[in-house]
């Protein structure tokens, strides 16, 4: 299935095998304070910088609404971002992983997103569009 948006997302999650638990890790995309002219006119066309894990969560597919939902909820924390990392966590015997299950996998995908190694996981704008990097 191709995701190009966050509904797309959910629909993949609920037609797995196993339940899912989806992580999220939401960034904001910054500049070094050192930043050359040309990578500030970068990052304000919506290219470059360095991404910024600043909130996390994870929850189940039927725990969220739509993207509506999930960007109404991430206002309401007055945390800014700017992306927001996906990822789902598969469940065992038809029961989907735990909130506890989900904190250590949350956290290397925090780790991982902080190194640059975001190939593993789907970002999305605040549009709910996924987001393909180069």
């Amino acid at each position: 299935m191709d995701i190009t948006c966050f509904s797309d997302l959910l629909g993949a999650a609920q037609q797995q095998a196993e339940p899912q638990r989806l992580l999220m890790v939401f960034v904001s995309a910054d500049l070094p304070e050192d930043a050359t002219a040309a990578e500030q006119q970068r990052h304000a066309e919506g290219q470059g910088g360095s991404l910024r894990p600043v909130l996390c969560v994870d929850k189940l597919p039927a725990e969220l609404g739509d993207f509506a939902d999930l960007l109404e909820e991430s206002v309401r924390t007055g945390m800014s971002w700017d992306l927001v990392f996906t990822a789902g966590l598969s469940g065992r015997g038809g029961h989907a992983p735990s909130s506890d299950e989900a904190e250590q996998p949350l956290k290397m995908m925090v780790g991982a997103i902080e190194s640059g190694s975001i190939g593993n996981f789907i970002a999305f704008d605040r549009e709910g569009q996924a987001v393909s990097f180069f």
